[in-house]
């Protein structure tokens, strides 16, 4: 072949790849738009897909596609989960609760037929040293079955030390069964997880990010923290297991978050939030075989378990969020590591506020993500001119997740305020309607407030030109983070 023939030829095998290449990014821009989905998120996506050729598509395949209608049970097994494990049902319309509390357990119910329950008794916990100390112990105490889900489950020294237990209550005959994200989870060792295997844990990481699947799975993170001891005890809150949350890590002070124990018919829907992901994993819905006989604390502390993920028709926890903001009528404060909210959920903390409700936002200082932390920065500007009041965290990482809203309610639990835990984590919060434990998270944010540094907005306008450059440039990508 001669050398013109050859620039020919090549020139038509590149004008073939820039033709492929496009049809290919318009396909893609198509099935954006057909999802009719937030339109903010779908403008990032095409802007991303026309403006970064190859990096755009790549990304768009790895953390674009979305998986509405994914079905993680069959509705034989999901009937039959919720025949074994739904508590004891409650009228709601024979208790005296306002109007603003029966909407949004309504709004609940409807989403993900979460049961409101009053017969439950919780703890909180705001360190992980006392956290890990009765969880531990609940652990040690187990008779007949351990349910464990965490996010992150490192083989550090509080890793270990659970790890050694389960292992130990497996070898006495106890049911164990683990679950962690594959992701979140992937500094540990893999023969951390194997030993455990090997011991009779049965081990499973969710979501395992493998060739072929690593499009499919890599954007969709399990991002719920539930354990459950005999079907008595749960755990549910933002703490993974972690040193980081007892010991600090070398860069920065301890971690302060949130977590909560439980006794009560709430324990119930931690066991069926675990089995449908549990049966998602293998195929078949594995519960504890021994329920003991339910306990009456004689108490009405009503809590509802509000499940989400990218497989629901709602977007679950950002329509309860939205919900109970806009139920508001003196106070709003909210903990959160990261704060991307998405417009509905921004405008309506902006109409709070501007309705005079006390509206309050505490977000750490300093965080484990350069890029979120920059483009939560690039929302307090609105807020502040709100009227919001934005409080920083100085101490350390703040990764505590609540919502408090006027005197009875008080969401808390895995998700962040930001588009990833409103759209692609699974993720799981409880909804408490209890004035004490209201009053108790009310302390707590308050106590937190000491350590942070009040935003003004005339400071806030004086910060670096090159600062406030990065925060819009990754306010353009934020729905994506």
């Amino acid at each position: 072949m001669t050398w013109p023939e050859t620039i020919h030829l090549s020139s038509w095998l590149a004008l073939a790849l820039v033709l492929l290449y496009a049809i290919v990014v318009i396909a893609s821009v198509v099935v954006v738009l057909r999802e009719n989905r937030n339109p903010i998120r779908a403008l990032s996506w095409v802007i991303a897909l026309i403006f970064l050729p190859g990096i755009g598509l790549v990304f768009y395949l790895f953390f674009g596609r979305s998986l509405k209608g994914l079905h993680m049970i069959s509705r034989h097994n999901k009937r039959k989960l919720m025949h074994d494990h739904t508590p004891r049902k409650i009228d709601i319309n024979t208790l005296n609760l306002p109007p603003e509390q029966r909407t949004l357990i309504r709004l609940a119910h409807t989403l993900c037929r979460a049961p409101f329950t009053v017969n439950n008794e919780i703890s909180i916990f705001t360190d992980g040293a006392s956290k890990f100390e009765a969880l531990k112990k609940d652990l040690r105490g187990a008779k007949s079955c351990i349910l464990l889900q965490y996010y992150i489950f490192l083989d550090d020294k509080i890793g270990t030390e659970i790890a050694e237990i389960l292992m130990e209550k497996a070898r006495q005959g106890v049911r164990v069964m683990v679950m962690y994200d594959h992701v979140g989870s992937f500094s540990a060792k893999r023969s951390f997880f194997k030993k455990m295997q090997t011991a009779g844990v049965d081990t499973h990481p969710f979501f395992k990010v493998t060739f072929p699947q690593l499009a499919n799975r890599i954007n969709w993170r399990n991002h719920r923290k539930i354990v459950v001891i005999d079907s008595e005890v749960g755990y549910i809150g933002g703490m993974n297991i972690a040193d980081r949350y007892v010991y600090g890590q070398e860069d920065s002070e301890v971690w302060r978050d949130t977590h909560f124990r439980m006794k009560g018919d709430i324990v119930e829907s931690l066991i069926y939030s675990f089995a449908i992901d549990w049966n998602f994993l293998k195929k078949q819905p594995v519960l504890p075989s021994v329920i003991p006989p339910p306990v009456d604390f004689s108490n009405t502390t009503g809590v509802q378990l509000v499940t989400s993920g990218p497989t629901g028709s709602w977007n679950n926890l950002s329509m309860v969020f939205l919900k109970a903001i806009a139920s508001a009528k003196k106070t709003i404060l909210i903990q959160t590591p990261y704060f991307l909210p998405t417009d509905g959920l921004l405008s309506a903390l902006q109409a709070a506020a501007l309705s005079k409700v006390d509206v309050r936002i505490m977000m750490p200082e300093k965080t484990d993500s350069v890029l979120l932390h920059y483009a939560s920065f690039s929302y307090i500007t609105q807020c502040l001119k709100a009227g919001i009041k934005v409080y920083l965290y100085e101490p350390g990482m703040l990764h505590a997740k609540a919502m408090i809203v006027d005197d009875e309610l008080v969401t808390a639990g895995s998700t962040n305020f930001d588009f990833r835990s409103f759209e692609n984590n699974f993720e799981c919060n409880l909804l408490i309607y209890n004035s004490a434990i209201n009053r108790r998270m009310r302390d707590i944010f308050f106590e937190d407030l000491k350590r942070c540094r009040k935003l003004t907005l005339t400071k806030w306008r004086k910060r670096p030109l090159g600062q406030r450059f990065l925060e819009s440039l990754l306010r353009l990508v934020s729905p994506i983070l």
